[in-house]
């Protein structure tokens, strides 16, 4: 608390990893900054906690952790110092189907062809050029260039990128296989597959897991936060648990402040500071649907009928490319989808720290309605189920977190949208309008997913924010 007291070049409002993203890149410049949290351990999403039972470590938000491998922001902090350690599974993506196989995305682009049938060469065709290339659509695609190296290799991404799912999984691909394990990808947008631009996050999460892989920290996603934190103070900055902003006059003097919430929360904490034509637009900001998000603590491994399964982190459990578009629409419409797409991830086949020995943890979600309350627990383990027979028989408890719980744990979360708002057309580069993450007010920016690239744990949204501060105050 004494910290608040205290004189500094920048505050930074939340310590989710863009706030602290933010924080570091202040702290690298040698200016004076300090990172005020509302609960009292750091981390906002990345979290992990004792949700069912206690030795039984679960993830409280994000699980499994591709983009934060990826990100050029990440990459250059050295967080293996502080406790950061990485698990690769054999395989990052297994896709479940009715008939008893599974379909993988392999770290390798051959072996994933191998298992596509009629489409493995139009994979590889596919997918070959975009990971070459992939050096130069880097930067473009993450906020840090405006001008391509390779004006060819960013058009052609472009043009693939800038489709809908739907139309590009049936253009592409000829069998179901494919079609399915595409859609499941894309369906990472959280918006309908038949919308604009969910067909390039089908392509990246892909690419994501021939480049780097889809990992998990060792203990938990926690161990982000913790190494983050760590290395912040390394750097000379301070962090402050247990005080919640209400209103930026609460805060110390700085010359910046950055705020790592989303835009309705940045209208009640600046209130007049902010022009009433801005706050206008900050409060027509777009939230996308929420999620039901459900832990285990297992007596066992889950019980795959497709071998493949029990050698992925991360399991998609949706079926055919016609039943994940029914489920990703559903949300949208204001409805809940009888058979939902289900982002699974089985931490404990390979981290044996986070459950008692000979124990298992799982996790997952489905989307939902942005506010609804709906428990859709049933729905998500008869989904599992019918791909995993006697999955039911090893829970030994389960811990189920609807919108409101999700929002409780993370204000950010609003309505349960964990991405920070939509990533619709409209939002998917003008986040959270034409200014990005500067405002009208003098030293105020938003640090948070609000802002492009977007949601994940990447931390490049903090840095881009504290890097536009910095300009302004040099």
């Amino acid at each position: 608390m004494n910290a608040l007291q205290g004189q500094y070049d920048a505050v930074v409002v939340g310590s989710g990893p863009n706030g602290l993203a933010a924080a570091i890149t202040i702290a690298q410049a040698g200016r004076s900054v300090v990172v005020i949290e509302g609960r009292d351990t750091i981390g906002g999403g990345t979290r992990t906690e004792e949700l069912t039972l206690p030795g039984f470590f679960h993830d409280v938000c994000s699980a499994v952790h591709p983009m934060t491998v990826m990100s050029p922001f990440f990459r250059m902090l050295p967080l293996e110092k502080h406790g950061l350690e990485w698990i690769q599974p054999p395989i990052p993506l297994a896709h479940p189907l009715d008939d008893g196989t599974a379909v993988v995305i392999d770290r390798s682009v051959e072996a994933t062809s191998a298992n596509l049938g009629e489409d493995g060469a139009r994979y590889r065709k596919l997918m070959e050029p975009i990971l070459d290339a992939w050096p130069q659509l880097e930067p473009l695609m993450l906020g840090y260039s405006v001008i391509p190296r390779q004006p060819f290799s960013a058009a052609r991404f472009g043009l693939l990128a800038l489709r809908s799912a739907s139309s590009f999984a049936r253009r592409k691909f000829h069998g179901e296989r494919a079609r399915a394990v595409f859609a499941g990808c894309a369906a990472h947008s959280i918006l309908p597959l038949e919308n604009v631009p969910s067909a390039a996050f089908g392509l990246v999460f892909a690419a994501t897991a021939h480049r780097v892989g889809w990992p998990s920290p060792r203990g938990g996603a926690r161990k982000i936060s913790e190494a983050l934190g760590s290395y912040l103070r390394s750097l000379g900055g301070e962090i402050v648990t247990g005080r919640m902003v209400a209103s930026l006059e609460e805060l110390p003097a700085a010359r910046m402040i950055l705020c790592d919430v989303t835009p309705r929360q940045l209208v009640r904490m600046a209130g007049a500071r902010l022009p009433a034509g801005f706050r206008g637009k900050l409060e027509r900001f777009h939230y996308g649907p929420g999620v039901c998000k459900m832990d285990w603590g297992l007596e066992g491994p889950i019980p795959w009928k497709a071998a493949e399964c029990a050698r992925a982190g991360t399991v998609h459990i949706g079926g055919t490319l016609q039943e994940i578009e029914a489920s990703e629409r559903a949300p949208w419409k204001g409805e809940i989808c009888e058979k939902p797409f289900v982002l699974l991830a089985q931490p404990t086949l390979f981290d044996e720290t986070r459950a008692p020995a000979g124990k298992h943890i799982a996790w997952a979600y489905c989307h939902v309605p942005n506010g609804s309350n709906a428990d859709v627990s049933e729905r998500i383990e008869a989904q599992i189920e019918r791909f995993a027979p006697g999955f039911r028989k090893r829970i030994l408890k389960r811990s189920v977190l609807v919108t409101s719980q999700m929002e409780a744990r993370d204000p950010n979360l609003i309505g349960g949208d964990i991405t920070g708002g939509s990533s619709d057309l409209r939002q998917f580069y003008i986040r959270p309008t034409w200014r990005g993450c500067r405002t009208p007010a003098k030293g105020l920016y938003l640090c948070s997913a609000s802002t492009f690239p977007g949601g994940g744990v990447h931390g490049i949204c903090g840095q881009l924010a504290a890097r536009a501060a910095l300009r302004d105050n040099a």
